[in-house]
């Protein structure tokens, strides 16, 4: 199953995969053999060993007037992901040319899973700008702990500081990171994050979710709760 979602995931349609396994394991077959063995008619079985010939992961020969395939190694995926790579890159200046965003004041964007929260905190380090935290208990090194480290990293080359209220004192913070806290503070399972003219809610239930709400005005204010919050707090 993992063979064939990697499979399916470079762009092989669910015939082309079931008949390039089929002749990976067989060697070199005829259609009709093809057909059998996958439960695709003649027809369907030709189209689809047309397109993996194209995509240069089956070759072709004639024995004794009849067309015979097989797959070549199993290396020549790599070149062929490798070319889908080399053609992509030829696009993308033309494709970020023609690109456009419109930008509508109090955009709200949702993310839900562990992916989901990367690329909340990947928006984080594409922003650059210094982050203001309040509800953090330590749920990301506890349920991301691996991509804690990446996220640090991350910082430092963009030299983002950061700055976290907490309910409770730590004694060991991670660099450019400064902290405030506030004793019987409830423990929650929101954190907010305030950078540039965003706002990331994220809340770290079983399956993770957050929101990004991307507006000035609201930053502002969030930022001046926070102000008021860092002026009074503990370190």
């Amino acid at each position: 199953m993992e063979i064939e979602k990697t499979l399916e995931q470079l762009g092989f349609t669910k015939n082309e995969i079931k008949v390039y396994l089929a002749l990976n394991e067989t060697g070199t077959s005829k259609v009709s053999e093809i057909s059998k063995i996958t439960n695709i008619d003649r027809s369907n079985c030709y189209d689809s060993l047309k397109t993996l010939i194209n995509k240069g992961v089956v070759s072709s020969l004639i024995m004794r007037n009849v067309n015979w395939f097989q797959v070549t190694a199993p290396e020549r995926l790599m070149g062929y992901l490798q070319e889908q790579e080399f053609n992509l890159k030829k696009i993308i200046p033309e494709l970020k040319k023609k690109h456009k965003i419109k930008k509508v004041e109090g955009t709200v964007k949702l993310f839900k899973g562990k992916k989901g929260i990367k690329t909340v905190f990947l928006d984080i380090i594409k922003t650059g700008k210094d982050n203001y935290v309040f509800g953090d208990e330590g749920q990301m090194i506890q349920k991301m702990p691996l991509f804690v480290e990446q996220f640090d990293r991350l910082k430092k080359e963009k030299k983002i500081k950061t700055k976290l209220i907490l309910k409770k004192r730590k004694e060991h913070m991670p660099t450019k990171t400064e902290y405030r806290y506030f004793e019987n503070i409830s423990e929650s399972l929101a954190t907010t994050n305030i950078y540039g003219n965003k706002i990331a809610i994220i809340v770290w239930a079983e399956e993770p979710e957050a929101v990004i709400i991307e507006n000035e005005a609201v930053a502002k204010s969030y930022k001046s709760y926070f102000d008021i919050l860092w002026k009074h707090g503990k370190n």
